[in-house]
């Protein structure tokens, strides 16, 4: 009666009853955010973790169904018949009896009673189903691995993102220093003009030159805009949730490792390849059960119960039916469908290890292409950090000299470029750097997430 009159109440208290509780704990969460926090959060809410996790429950499921075929089925069957036959009737010699006896012989319905309990056991299946649980148990093995593997993807792009955040942020701090550098400088220049040491032409121009600033401005808050959004996305946030960071583009000296050393890490950490391994054993036991196919099976039918036609007889003892029966199959002819089973199988392992030996090779790629960017991250650190020594030295020259009369206004506004640049080419070779330290763990099968970020710390 209350959904039919008043539907539209109803409507609305449904809604508020699933919107408030997740608007209350996004609303309530923490905004500020460490990285380790971010990742943390990711990893208990990203939702392509939480359905590799979930498959492990299907998988424990199907364990339980195939143990089930190790041991004995149990069913209590019952049935209840009424009926009447009159086949007897319709016999070709039915004539020939005394017609007094025909008289009395006239079929009427009757009732049947029965209850019985079966026992089903396999006695030997070739294997098949200590195979088929040996199978069940590596896929779990297999899931474990593909959530290990999912979470580590989520937690190198939480690190990208994360920090993609902080550079943001530090692009806007440039953007804005050079606004009020700029500023500074048109004060300086209308400053001149007035005592008349400068032309109007350099006031123009020092105003041009804060208003080209500006957008830069703008699409530095753009950009932090787009980064938190894709890590809020990592950590199952509203894309306009405003989640802060709190962090900095710091160097730290990544430890000096070969490539011989990096690939056998890789070769050993890495989920992808443990998992091909475990493939590689599935593959096996595909081909043991397909084998099993073609090979005896012998299984014991046990069945006892009562069968009468009055209910009063169901417990008698003289009414008891029993049957023991064991069963022995032996496969001769299928059409061929046993040796397709087995063909397949046996291509299976070959694919298996086929597949890992391409994903071994793009690893070594990966790892040679991880090595090399950790590198030119580490040079185009060093250059950056040259680079922004000379150009706010440069700057701070150019200043003065314009204060003499020794430097017009391009030359103050060229070095304030400049100096933009070499800090915006710094902070992303931090990034860059931080990045690539990150993928170079992710390609060993490490934790991307540095366990001590104070680690020969060095403030650019």
């Amino acid at each position: 009666m209350l959904s039919s009159k008043y539907p539209l109440l109803l409507s609305a208290s449904l809604i508020l009853g699933f919107i408030c509780p997740v608007f209350g704990q996004v609303s309530g969460e923490k905004q500020i955010l460490t990285i380790e926090e971010a990742v943390a959060l990711a990893m208990d809410r990203n939702p392509l973790i939480l359905t590799a996790k979930a498959r492990t429950d299907i998988l424990e499921g199907q364990i339980k169904e195939v143990k089930s075929l190790a041991f004995p089925a149990i069913t209590l069957h019952s049935n209840v018949l009424r009926w009447r036959d009159p086949a007897f009737l319709n016999s070709s010699s039915f004539d020939d009896i005394p017609a007094e006896f025909r008289d009395a012989m006239t079929p009427k319905g009757a009732n049947l009673f029965d209850y019985n309990v079966t026992v089903a056991q396999p006695l030997y299946t070739a294997g098949k189903v200590g195979t088929a649980l040996k199978l069940a148990k590596l896929e779990r093995e297999g899931v474990g691995i593909d959530v290990t593997k999912i979470e580590q993807d989520i937690r190198l792009q939480v690190v990208r993102a994360f920090h993609s955040v902080l550079l943001a942020k530090k692009q806007l701090e440039i953007a804005q220093d050079a606004i009020q550098q700029r500023e500074r400088h048109l004060a300086m220049a209308r400053t001149r003009f007035k005592g008349g040491v400068a032309t109007e032409v350099d006031v123009l121009r020092s105003e041009v030159a804060v208003a080209n600033a500006r957008p830069t401005v703008i699409r530095a808050e753009n950009g932090i805009r787009y980064a938190r959004s894709i890590l809020n996305t990592l950590m199952a946030r509203p894309t306009d949730f405003p989640t802060d960071v709190v962090g900095e583009l710091i160097y730290i000296d990544a430890a000096a490792a070969g490539f011989k050393d990096i690939v056998e890490k890789a070769y050993a950490g890495r989920a992808e390849l443990q998992r091909l391994r475990l493939n590689e054993k599935e593959a096996e036991a595909q081909r043991k059960l397909a084998n099993a196919e073609s090979r005896m099976r012998v299984d014991l039918n046990v069945k006892y119960g009562f069968s009468a036609r009055l209910t009063s007889d169901l417990v008698d003892p003289t009414f008891t039916s029993w049957s023991f029966n064991l069963n022995f199959a032996l496969p001769l002819f299928d059409g061929g469908r046993r040796a397709g089973l087995v063909e397949q199988a046996i291509a299976g392992e070959r694919i298996a290890r086929l597949t890992r030996s391409q994903v071994e090779d793009a690893i070594s790629l990966e790892a040679q292409t991880a090595i090399d960017e950790l590198h030119r991250a580490e040079q185009t650190v060093q250059a950056a950090r040259a680079s922004v020594t000379e150009a706010e030295r440069v700057l701070n020259m150019m200043e003065q000299n314009y204060k003499y009369g020794a430097a017009t206004t391009l030359d103050v506004q060229d070095s304030q470029t400049a100096v933009s640049v070499a800090r915006i080419n710094l902070y992303q070779s931090l990034h860059d750097h931080t990045v690539a330290r990150a993928q170079l763990r992710y390609v060993t099968g490490q934790d991307p997430l540095e366990s001590n970020h104070a680690q020969n710390k060095a403030n650019p």
